[in-house]
């Protein structure tokens, strides 16, 4: 199906990130004719793969998790289900504290025991810190729906320690967020509701420990996370793909007529706004003021990632595990995380090389994005040097900017959601997707652009009886 501009289609997407591209997928496969618009060169979002001197480089995110279905699935169907691989082993984590680096316990959950034994032995928490995270065994449950962020969830249940080694670095970390304003009810719901129903967390987490995958809850592909959008790419018509292109303004009359700013119209029925939250805020304004400004008080935050790679000899740590959280306590590093990438996943890097990937910025450091590729690089190799023992100049670096790429779920943020879509109900035809909403991670934007654009083809059917 040939879709042209000036051509009205039945449905447009704009934003060629994962939500965005699954949007269209679903769009396909119930054969709809759609076009779908992206601003940058390449189609993908924040999720990149390159090949470079023999290694593999997941610029974004490079891991699909298995708890929740939707990019499995997705990978089932566009015929990668054989190509999906697990982390290699050992999968331990670690959290450096004092300068040090301790492993998360074993058979832990975001570090809440499963096990006593391996709890009890762990030299990540103090003796104290593990007996007040013990008392959540005993602690009365808290009933109310309202909101709260991590750190105040982590602290009635587990104390202060369990807030600065655990919930910072690790939950609050992958978001890169502030764990005293992300939410809990809206980026942690289980917690909350392993508290509801069954009065401690962690007698929950132990009674659903035979549930846990014992070949880890992260997949890849051979060809890094990149693989799953140069297949979902494939698996759509290529001329309803239009990259370098950028919407100026949506306006909405019987239709959606989108101008793009090459000078052409876009006329559909119905309109899916895949974009960042501020970027949908500024298309929509002209449309409902209410709603923009709803979606503009959405935060995003940006990040650094930095790649370096040593000749093996020249590493004293045996990296024997996926790689180390730093959390905020420890003061003086710039780092919030590095990733042990050729011991994480096969075929990465050469034999004889290691691969680390460094995470800088956020909430922590906001002014990271802003610095010289020089100075973040030798910060960040600094850092490692010191500990992992590297003895030697990296023989490879990349280095990759995220700019207001990582949508930040704070407290409230279910009631603006709420707000949201409500307003969307008045816009018959206008659907939002993204992170920005319902979910942050890979798993969390597949199921969205989908049922979105489910929502988007029932409405097209609703449009054609009515006619």
């Amino acid at each position: 199906m040939n879709i042209k501009f000036d051509q009205p289609v039945e449905l447009l997407v704009i934003g060629g990130g994962i939500a965005g591209l699954s949007a269209a997928f679903e769009a396909k496969k119930r054969g709809v004719s759609f076009i779908l618009v992206e601003a940058k060169p390449q189609l993908g979002g924040i999720i990149r793969t390159e090949s470079e001197n023999g290694f593999t480089i997941d610029a974004g995110p490079d891991a699909i998790l298995t708890q929740k279905p939707a990019a499995i699935q997705l990978c089932q169907e566009l015929g990668l289900a054989d190509r999906l691989m697990s982390t290699k082993l050992p999968r331990t984590a670690f959290v450096m504290r004092n300068g040090s680096l301790h492993p998360l316990p074993e058979a832990s959950v975001l570090g809440i025991p499963t096990r006593w034994a391996p709890f009890a032995a762990s030299s990540l928490l103090s003796p104290m810190g593990k007996f007040r995270m013990s008392l959540d065994l005993v602690i009365p449950r808290n009933r109310s729906s309202e909101d709260e962020s991590i750190a105040s969830f982590f602290r009635r249940r587990f104390g202060h320690e369990a807030v600065s080694y655990l919930a910072e670095p690790l939950l609050a970390g992958i978001h890169a967020g502030n764990v005293d304003r992300l939410s809990v009810n809206a980026l942690f719901p289980n917690l909350r509701n392993a508290e509801r129903h069954h009065g401690s967390v962690i007698r929950a987490y132990r009674k659903a420990r035979g549930n846990i995958k014992t070949d880890g809850p992260f997949r890849s592909l051979p060809g890094g996370i990149g693989e799953l959008i140069d297949t979902l790419i494939k698996a759509l018509p290529n001329d309803n793909l239009k990259c370098n292109t950028s919407v100026d303004s949506i306006e909405h009359g019987s239709s959606f007529v989108a101008r793009v700013r090459s000078g052409h119209n876009i006329e559909a029925r119905q309109i899916i706004l895949a974009t960042p939250a501020y970027v949908t805020s500024r298309l929509i304004a002209p449309i409902d003021q209410k709603l923009a400004r709803l979606c503009g008080e959405i935060p995003y935050q940006s990040t650094v990632t930095v790649f370096l790679s040593y000749p093996r000899k020249f590493v004293a740590h045996p990296l024997l595990g996926s790689g180390f959280v730093v959390p905020r306590i420890e003061h003086g590093s710039s780092l919030m995380a590095a990733t042990w990438v050729s011991s994480k996943w096969e075929d990465r890097a050469p034999n004889d090389q290691v691969l680390i990937r460094g995470f800088m910025g956020g909430s922590r450091a906001p002014g990271a994005i802003d610095q010289e590729d020089g100075e973040l690089i030798q910060s960040c190799h600094e850092e490692l040097s010191t500990i992992l023992g590297i003895s030697t100049t990296p023989n490879f670096v990349k280095l990759y900017r995220w700019v207001q790429a990582t949508a930040q779920h704070e407290v409230g943020h279910l009631k603006r959601l709420s707000k949201i879509e409500k307003r969307l109900g008045r816009l018959q035809g206008l659907h939002l997707t993204g992170s920005g909403y319902r979910g942050t991670g890979i798993p969390d934007c597949v199921a969205d652009g989908r049922n979105v654009a489910t929502k988007a083809i029932s409405a097209l059917t609703q449009q054609s009886k009515m006619r």
